[in-house]
């Protein structure tokens, strides 16, 4: 499948800044100890690889998901074969007991990437999930910050998102929340970041469940008025890299936009996805009939797909990488842009967000709304709008 001109591109992105760059990043890492945190999902896989095919002294990869663990050493060993410093995967939970005797134990690395998040707009739909979505994204975030300022650790990189300017879901709060922790411990540590595209077919994305619902036999179904930016996983992997190993006190790292990084929507690609599998889109008036044409459509060449307008809480029309009020550094790469960040924050409201999370969960209830109205508190024009329908109501 050629991805890049899935999403309307004929080459990478990073190409001209990872060249200008390769011999200091190869020093760099060749000298270097890394800790990979979430280190299995789509965007730590890709980080883990560019890490470890510039031959590091040690490389430790750590993530909750076993399965996805076993593929990354497969898929490493299968490509990139062996190094001669220490490489080892670990199945943990960040917020577990046993992570932090790992961390005791060991814990000596230069560089500690956390890559490990609940993306998904989806996971605000219930208190529960938005209660694990504000531990993984915030408190283990601040968590793994400590241990590195106890152990010394010379960089923290934390990857944020787009959604993360402006924001308009609870995803995009919460890591608008994090950076803030962040700009909090920067004078503690060095830290950096990254706000990127979509990292199409990601685990999880839709563009992975378009392959998903191919292999399954099921209609297409996508938003004709949502529309994205989109990098592909070595992509991601560079942009990451490219942050921890370059970026200075509080950079946060972004693709600047081009006419090689452009929007598109996700019935574009989908049209695009069907074209190169060999299949017409046959566009259907509803769930139920894409649903009914499954059995029959297919042998002609020909795929039902359903393509609506979004109506559902979370979803933002557009995307943006930065601010108006964010000062940017557009000169120093090709194809990398820059938000430079004093150590602003404030700690009465940080202080206030703590109290208030910790209370709830010693209560043991909480609910929805008062966790909304609690960002609302901490970000400025927060402009989260409760539809009261959510992405699983949907096919």
């Amino acid at each position: 499948m050629d991805i890049l001109n899935l999403i309307g591109r004929k080459e990478e992105l990073f190409v001209e800044d990872i060249q200008n760059h390769q011999q200091i990043l190869k020093e760099i890492v060749s000298k270097s100890s890394f800790l990979v945190l979430g280190g299995a999902g789509t965007i730590g896989q890709a980080v883990t690889k560019e890490i470890f095919k510039r031959n590091p002294k040690k490389i430790h990869v750590v993530d909750i998901s076993e399965n996805n663990l076993v593929e990354l050493v497969r898929d490493i060993r299968s490509s990139l074969g062996y190094i001669e410093g220490d490489f080892q995967t670990f199945s943990l939970d960040i917020g577990s007991r046993e992570y932090d005797t790992f961390i005791n134990q060991d814990g000596n690395y230069d560089y500690v990437l956390n890559l490990s998040a609940l993306k998904h707009v989806r996971s605000e739909k219930d208190p529960f999930t938005l209660m694990r979505m504000i531990n993984v994204n915030i408190f283990n975030t601040e968590k793994t910050l400590k241990q590195s300022i106890a152990k010394n650790v010379k960089k923290y990189f934390c990857v944020s998102t787009d959604k993360a300017a402006n924001p308009v879901n609870m995803m995009g709060g919460s890591k608008r929340i994090m950076e803030m922790y962040l700009m909090k411990y920067s004078n503690d540590i060095k830290i950096s970041t990254a706000r990127f595209a979509n990292v199409a077919f990601s685990d999880g994305s839709l563009l992975h469940g378009f392959d998903q619902r191919i292999k399954k036999k099921q209609p297409i179904v996508a938003p004709l008025d949502v529309k994205r930016y989109f990098v592909v996983p070595k992509e991601s992997g560079e942009l990451c890299l490219m942050s921890c190993i370059f970026g200075e006190n509080r950079d946060i790292f972004f693709p600047k936009l081009d006419d090689n990084l452009h929007l598109i929507s996700f019935a574009d690609i989908a049209v695009k996805y069907l074209t190169q599998l060999g299949y017409e889109p046959f566009l259907c008036k509803n769930e139920d009939e894409a649903r009914a044409l499954m059995s029959s459509l297919p042998e002609e060449k020909k795929w039902p797909c359903y393509f609506s307008k979004s109506d559902t809480t979370g979803e933002k029309s557009f995307e943006e990488f930065f601010t108006d009020e964010e000062v940017l550094d557009l000169e120093r790469f090709s194809k990398l842009g820059v938000i430079k960040n004093e150590a602003i924050y404030d700690e009465h409201l940080i202080d206030l967000f703590d109290e208030k999370i910790n209370h709830m969960k010693e209560e043991g209830r909480w609910t929805r709304v008062e966790i909304v109205n609690l960002f609302h508190k901490l970000i400025p024009n927060f402009g989260h709008k409760d539809l009261g329908k959510f992405l699983d109501s949907k096919m």
